[in-house]
Formats: C-alpha cells, sequence, structure tokens
C-alpha cells in the first residue's frame, strides 16, 4: 500500500487534535485574526432537504437515544474522563447520524437547551467525548453545547483549544462563559476583535505575558469609543479589569479613565443589547473605579467621565444589576463626593472650555446643565403616589444617540429591563406629542424601538389607559429577549394613582433644562407648528423631523416635504415627493428668539423657496 493510501485508510484526525497542532506551532502561542480554518472535511453523503421543525426532531431522536444508556453494553473508559456507560460508543455511532441531518451548527444550541437530560453524568461525559474526539463539526458543536448546560472547570483548556478553530469559536465561548468568563473573552476577541490595540492586546494575552498587559490595554482604552459594546465588555472580562484597577498603583489614572469610558460604552444601547448586563464581573467593576476615581485629576474628559458613569448608576441598565442593600447608592455617593470637591466645582464655574474648542464647550454645557441630575435620589421612590418617574436624559455629547426618555417604574428602569435591543425614544417623540398622557380612550404607544428598526428586531409598545382613579399600562407588544441578558418573564400590568401619574407626566412634559439651545429651539418650532398646522398647509408642505444636525448639533434642522408637479403624461398621483432640509444655525440670540423668527417666516415665505438668508436648502425626490 502507498503512502497516500495508507494516510487516507487512516481514522480522521479530531478536531481538538488538529486546533492543537495549530497552536503548538504557533510562535510564542500568537493567533491569527479570525482563527484557524477548519481542516478539509471528509466527503459527505449530500443531504436530505428537510423543514427547519423535521431536522430539529430528528436531531432530538439522535440525541436522545446517544443519551440512553445501553442495556446490555458498557465501556472500559477512554482515558479522556467519559466513562459513563456506552458513552465512547454512543460518541462513534452518532457521527454519520449527524452527517445526513440538514441542520445548521448554530441551531444546535436551541435543540440542546430544550433537551431533558435524565443522566446529567451521561450527558457531561458524552459532551466531552464529542468536543475532544469529535471528527465533524457538527459532532463537535452537539459536545459543545452539551457542555454549554453542564461544563465544569476541568473541560476549559479543550475549550479554549477548540475556540481557535472560527467556525466553532462562538460555541465554545458560549460554554466557557458560563465557567471562565475571562477565557471566554480571550477566545471572542481571538475570533473577531480587529485593529491593532486590540490584536496587541489579544497576542500578549493569549502568550501569557502579564507584565505588558496593561500598557496594551491602555492603547485600547483610548479607542474605546471606536469599539462595539460587546468588544468593550469582552476586554474588560479578558484582562480582569477590576483587579487590574485594585492592584494598581496609585497615579495609573490612565487606565481609571480608561476603565471609566469602558463601563460607559458597555452600558450604550447603541447596539443590539445592552452589554454590561451579560457581563458576570460588571458590579466588582463600577465599585473598583469608584474607588480609584477620587485619583484622577479634574480635567473637563474626567468630568465627563465621571458624570456618565453616575447616570449609568442612576438610571441606565446598569441599576438592573445585582446590587444588594445601598452598593450602588454608596457608589453614587463616592461620585457625587469626588465631583463636589472645590477643584472639580472650579473647572465648571469657568467661562469657557479651553482654546475655544466647540465640542469642549459643548461638552462643558452639558456638564454645567446634568451635574446634579444622576445624584437626585427622587428616582427611586416607591408606593402608588412615586412609582413613576420619567426622565429626560442627556449624555456625554461625544456620544451618538445621546437623548433619551427614562421611564422608571418603582426604581427600576423599564425599557432595558423588558426590551433591551435599543434605547427609549427621545423626548420630543414621547413627551412633547403629549402619546403619555392618560385619557379615557386607551391608546398604544411605542416606547422603545431596536437599534436596527422595528421591522428588523420589533419594539416596545404599551397601551395607556385611564381607569377611574387611575392609570394603566397593559396589553404589552415586544419580540422575545434578546439571549444571555435577563431572564424572559411577561409583563405585568401597571397600575398609577391617576392624580400622581399626572402630575408627573406634566413635570417632565415641562422640564426643558435638559436641552440645549439648538435643541430648545428645535422644540419650539415643533411645538408652534403643531399649535398653528395652517404654517405648513398654506403652502401645501408637510412637517418631517424637526431636531439638531447629528454632525453639528448646535444647529437647529427643520426638514418638509411637498409633492412636486407630476411628470407629462402622469396626474397628480403621479408626483414626487420632495424633501427639504432647512438648516438654521446658532446666531448667538436666545432659542425663543430664533423659534419666533422661523415660525414668522414659515407665515409669510413660502418654504419652496428658502435657499438665502442663514437656510440650506437640499431636495430629494422618493
Amino acid at each position: 500500500m502507498s503512502a497516500p493510501e495508507e494516510r487516507a485508510a487512516l481514522p480522521p484526525a479530531s478536531l481538538y487534535s488538529c486546533a492543537l497542532r495549530l497552536l503548538r506551532a504557533e510562535p510564542d502561542g500568537r493567533l491569527p485574526e479570525g482563527g484557524y480554518a477548519l481542516p478539509d472535511p471528509p466527503e459527505r453523503r449530500p443531504r436530505t432537504r428537510t423543514s427547519w421543525k423535521s431536522a430539529c426532531a430528528a436531531l432530538t431522536e439522535v440525541l436522545t437515544e446517544a443519551l440512553t444508556p445501553p442495556a446490555s453494553r458498557t465501556d472500559t473508559g477512554t482515558g479522556t474522563g467519559t466513562d459513563a456507560p456506552g458513552v465512547a460508543r454512543a460518541a462513534e455511532e452518532i457521527h454519520p447520524r449527524l452527517a445526513g441531518l440538514s441542520i445548521r451548527g448554530g441551531h444546535v444550541q436551541s435543540v440542546v437547551t430544550g433537551l431533558p437530560l435524565a443522566d446529567e453524568g451521561r450527558a457531561r461525559a458524552l459532551g466531552r467525548c464529542l468536543t475532544r474526539t469529535g471528527t465533524s463539526p457538527m459532532a463537535v458543536c452537539v459536545g459543545l453545547a452539551l457542555l454549554t448546560r453542564l461544563g465544569e472547570p476541568e473541560d476549559v483548556p479543550y475549550l479554549r483549544v477548540l475556540g481557535r478553530l472560527r467556525d466553532l469559536a462562538d460555541h465554545a465561548v458560549r460554554a466557557l462563559d458560563p465557567i471562565d468568563s475571562p477565557a471566554a473573552a480571550l477566545v471572542w476577541l481571538g475570533r473577531h476583535a480587529r485593529g491593532p490595540e486590540l490584536r496587541g492586546l489579544v497576542d500578549v494575552l493569549a502568550a501569557g505575558e502579564e507584565s505588558s498587559v496593561t500598557g496594551r490595554l491602555e492603547a485600547v482604552l483610548r479607542k474605546v469609543r471606536e469599539v462595539r459594546p460587546e468588544t468593550a465588555r469582552r476586554v474588560a472580562e479578558a484582562v480582569r479589569l477590576a483587579d487590574l484597577l485594585r492592584e494598581a498603583r496609585p497615579g495609573e489614572t490612565g487606565l481609571v479613565a480608561g476603565a471609566g469610558r469602558l463601563l460607559r460604552r458597555m452600558s450604550s444601547a447603541n447596539d443590539y443589547r445592552t452589554e454590561v448586563l451579560a457581563c458576570p464581573v460588571a458590579v466588582g467593576l463600577f465599585e473598583a473605579f469608584a474607588v480609584r476615581a477620587a485619583e484622577l485629576p479634574p480635567t473637563l474628559d474626567h468630568h465627563a467621565i465621571l458624570l456618565s458613569v453616575a447616570f449609568e448608576l442612576h438610571s441606565g441598565p446598569s441599576r438592573l444589576l445585582e446590587w444588594g442593600a445601598g452598593r450602588r447608592e454608596a457608589l453614587l455617593d463616592r461620585l457625587e463626593a469626588v465631583l463636589g470637591r472645590p477643584d472639580w466645582r472650579a473647572l465648571l464655574a469657568g467661562g469657557s472650555a479651553e482654546d475655544g474648542d466647540p465640542a469642549g464647550q459643548r461638552r462643558l454645557d452639558w456638564a454645567r446643565r446634568t451635574a446634579r441630575q444622576p445624584f437626585r435620589r427622587d428616582a427611586g421612590c416607591t408606593g402608588p403616589a412615586g412609582r413613576l418617574r420619567i426622565e429626560a436624559t442627556v449624555l456625554d455629547p461625544v456620544d451618538p444617540d445621546i437623548v433619551e426618555t427614562r421611564v422608571l417604574i418603582d426604581g427600576r428602569p423599564l425599557v432595558p429591563a423588558a426590551f433591551g435591543r435599543g434605547g427609549a425614544h427621545a423626548p420630543e417623540y414621547l413627551l412633547d406629542s403629549g402619546r403619555l398622557r392618560a385619557t379615557d380612550e386607551p391608546h398604544e404607544v411605542q416606547l422603545a424601538e431596536a437599534y436596527c428598526t422595528e421591522g428588523c428586531c420589533g419594539a416596545l409598545h404599551v397601551t395607556i389607559r385611564r381607569d377611574g382613579d387611575h392609570v394603566i399600562w397593559s396589553d404589552w407588544r415586544r419580540p422575545l429577549p434578546p439571549p444571555s441578558l435577563l431572564p424572559a418573564r411577561e409583563l405585568p400590568e401597571y397600575r398609577f394613582e391617576a392624580a400622581a401619574y399626572d402630575a408627573e407626566i406634566a413635570r417632565a412634559e415641562n422640564d426643558h433644562s435638559w436641552a440645549w439651545p439648538a435643541r430648545k429651539t428645535a422644540r419650539l418650532i415643533a411645538a408652534g407648528v403643531r399649535d398653528r398646522p395652517d404654517l405648513l398647509t398654506r403652502w401645501d408642505v408637510e412637517q418631517g423631523w424637526i431636531g439638531t444636525d447629528f454632525r453639528d448639533r448646535d444647529r437647529t434642522v427643520v426638514t418638509l416635504a411637498h409633492r412636486a408637479g407630476p411628470s407629462a403624461g402622469q396626474g397628480a398621483e403621479g408626483a414626487h415627493r420632495q424633501h427639504l432640509v432647512w438648516h438654521i444655525p446658532d446666531d448667538g440670540t436666545t432659542p425663543e428668539h430664533r423659534a419666533a423668527a422661523a415660525l414668522h417666516r414659515l407665515a409669510t415665505v413660502d418654504p419652496r423657496t428658502y435657499g438665502g438668508g442663514g437656510a440650506g436648502r437640499s431636495a430629494r425626490s422618493t
């Protein structure tokens, strides 16, 4: 027999042994970006096309048989911690049966999650055998799914090695998360991290170069606003950031400030889920940061970091973490004490930002407007008269999507607890429109929409109605919650005393203290158009969006739409809708003056003719 024939006659190597060989050949244990490709798979039989339901049923049948001990057969053990009776043979027999199933590896997890396990010891042993000796991706995926439910610390080395294979990395991360979150985070970063700073951090972590971790980490933390919230969370877990903060020498303010930025990024709703709720070390990280916060010198950037963290503890998603009695309040007291020192107060008392920087001035004005808001204790009121609190919240102007309406019921932020796929709507949508007012006629309100869109991942809706002396929130509509955040639960019917409810809604609607001048101008223009719809109907123009420019938040934007004339041979129904964009810069006058001037112009000049005098114009057809 020739050498190629001899190699072909050998049984295929396990995926674990292939990954281990590749890892040992890598210099200094470093990882290629994205991980390793799977070895060439053996030739497979064509799969029979079946429905998803049939495929799940078939997989359930295969796994149920494999997890049932044979009555007349025993194993002598394989030497790999998989010595439950019949497990080695069951693992061998499962391979060809799995190869014939038309099911994706990513769907295996949901099947295994719902599988009854009468004998957890056998299921764990089967999972170990498949992960350590499995020769096909599907078989290894089944093993990883079983260890996601039943894995123990002794499985970590094997899971870390399998996580080097890019097609198995996410499955390995799910199995590692419950038993070793730093290892899970490193595997995740090895698969997903991009950019020289992150790759440098991954390399030193993989190589075990502990003395280089802090330097590499600080390079990442300086650019943490450029990374996704999940990347921020995984970095915190991989480097054990809370421990680094506790062990850092006095004066390592770059690490402290970076940790604050990272906490803010993890808490962002500007993604498909709020990662801080999935971070098992979040509470310890908040505490370690708050303890070291007093070491930060008083600068505008540091003030913004401390204030941002305070907002998260006060009314953000982080309030939902398992704090225990008084721990969260103690951290807020620490941050308040730092920002209340004379040198920090003097920072806000200055006239303007250094060098006349517009972004710095915007940040300074924000800090002055919001400095006290996260330290108020009224958001935690309980009892029928104080169950509801509505807060218009403006976050650090350097972040996108900085304004939201936070709804707290019995001190808990509603939207991240009930939805978790995006932040609550802005005050203009929920408050200025009167949508949260209770009337005798029930009406449905969309409180939040998914970060992508409602058509993609849904929205959170509630029906509000008045019932005698009470206001009721009920008949919730939302998609299924994302995985790995809070336990899914039915949303209750909330009942509020009508007088207290009306007073809180009126207070929130009339609180304009959060808005900066351009935003106040926009709100006043929108209110004027609502009160006088003839300002637009006289010109056959419809209102669009009124707010502030995303790229220049000191500029008010009014968008309008109208029907352009139909093309030759078309009727009115063939007319194109054209959109007009009217920019109103900050000219130094008050928001009231600018809004009055804009409303006067709408009343006297056809907006379809705007093109100069401080108003830019652009049009497009739909």
